[in-house]
């Protein structure tokens, strides 16, 4: 039991606290909006939701939780811990809660399960041997 907790539940934990620390960082004033800035930054939101998501779906499915719930239960995580990190920011120095990153953790979170559901059953058989291999499928 505790190796299973330790195999799926601590990858988890170990990504939301990353997530945690890299928003608790202060950050410079901002006068202006480069273009290929905000799209790196929200390029990284999406990836590190995905992430988060699919680490959820993988610890939730080997519970025992059918994967419908994990998807579900995943996605609705992933939002909630989402918007909970930009309430964060507002408490940050330099940073602030925006809504808008919330939908792009959104974004990252349902191309995920998206990926998991319909696109990985297409994929080369590589893929969806590294994708067993993970316990994502």
């Amino acid at each position: 039991m505790i190796k299973k907790i330790f195999k799926y539940w601590f990858p988890l934990f170990i990504w939301a606290l990353l997530i945690y620390l890299f928003s608790a960082r202060s950050t410079g004033v901002v006068t202006e909006i480069h273009w290929g800035d905000f799209i790196i930054k929200k390029t990284a939101h999406i990836i590190e939701y995905a992430v988060l998501t699919l680490l959820s779906y993988r610890a939730m499915k080997e519970s025992g939780i059918s994967k419908t719930n994990a998807a579900l239960f995943s996605i609705l995580f992933a939002v909630f811990y989402g918007a909970t990190d930009e309430f964060h920011q507002a408490f940050t120095p330099g940073r602030e809660p925006k809504a808008r990153d919330v939908m792009f953790d959104t974004i990252g979170s349902v191309i995920a399960i998206y990926s998991v559901w319909n696109l990985l059953p297409k994929a080369p058989t590589k893929l969806r041997n590294l994708a067993e291999k993970f316990q994502l499928s």
